[in-house]
């Protein structure tokens, strides 16, 4: 997600008064990939934002040597790795920066997005400084750009990786939902809790089907992360983070590490 919108996001914040937020298959299909090249593009979910120890040369791109592609391509060793994912991406942009590493040899292909095209960091800063109805009012709103925009900039993006890596494994990768409902925890309601997570499946749902049309695997990480939400007492994913504030609500490095890469691992 992109970081500078964050940033306005918290000064907002700041500004209406603070308000803390408190099997063997699967082996031989990674042998396999590893002996190719692995492309990994995407948003701040896959470059990393949040878990720290960023790459200098990667700028604003924000990309850690503790993001999920980064470990998976430790573990085995591809014959080439392209990082590509970049904070703050949407589709438009994964299309003009992102793929060039592609190609033929390419054997395996990672990616989160969409949730930047949906409006992620508007619907957040809504809901924390509007009622509830005003949250539920802008989750709608991007609800219906999922229906009727997301879907046609998922499939040019796919169309494009299948075009220029005819060989590779694609994974997609979901988001998390971001609360654990139900327990104590001081900032949103619960109204608000369960609506942010009903956006989060509601955008899932809709990368998976088009991940589905072209032949693609979703990788779904709401399973791994489930028991990690914000509020559970054992979060995978920041909260406001006032040390840093463009890491707010993006995995921690145990969230890339525990959430994002058995599921890329398990479906390479």
């Amino acid at each position: 997600m992109r970081r500078s919108r964050i940033a306005a996001f918290v000064s907002s914040l700041l500004l209406a008064g603070g308000i803390a937020l408190t099997g063997s298959g699967v082996a031989q299909a990674s042998s396999t990939a590893a002996a190719t090249g692995y492309v990994a593009l995407g948003d701040s979910y896959s470059s990393g934002v949040g878990s720290g120890s960023y790459i200098s040369s990667s700028g604003d791109c924000d990309r850690s040597t503790k993001a999920y592609p980064y470990l998976w391509n430790a573990a085995h060793t591809p014959s080439s790795f392209t990082f590509a994912a970049c904070s703050g991406a949407r589709t438009d942009d994964v299309l003009a920066n992102q793929l060039g590493g592609l190609n033929s040899a390419t054997g395996l292909v990672s990616i989160t997005i969409g949730g930047n095209d949906a409006g992620f960091a508007d619907v957040m800063t809504t809901c924390v400084l509007s009622s509830d109805s005003g949250c539920i009012s802008r989750i709608n709103t991007a609800k219906a750009y999922v229906d009727s925009t997301l879907p046609g900039k998922l499939d040019t993006v796919y169309t494009t990786i299948s075009t220029r890596a005819p060989n590779a494994r694609v994974v997609v990768l979901g988001y998390p939902r971001f609360y654990k409902l139900g327990a104590t925890c001081l900032g949103l309601s619960d109204t608000k809790r369960a609506a942010i997570n009903g956006a989060a499946d509601y955008l899932d749902t809709a990368v998976a089907a088009r991940a589905a049309a072209h032949g693609f695997t979703f990788g779904d990480v709401r399973t791994t992360f489930t028991g990690h939400e914000l509020c559970s007492g054992s979060a995978w994913l920041h909260s406001l983070n006032w040390l840093d504030i463009g890491e707010s609500y993006h995995p921690t490095a145990t969230g890339q590490s525990g959430g994002y890469l058995p599921v890329l691992t398990n479906a390479a």
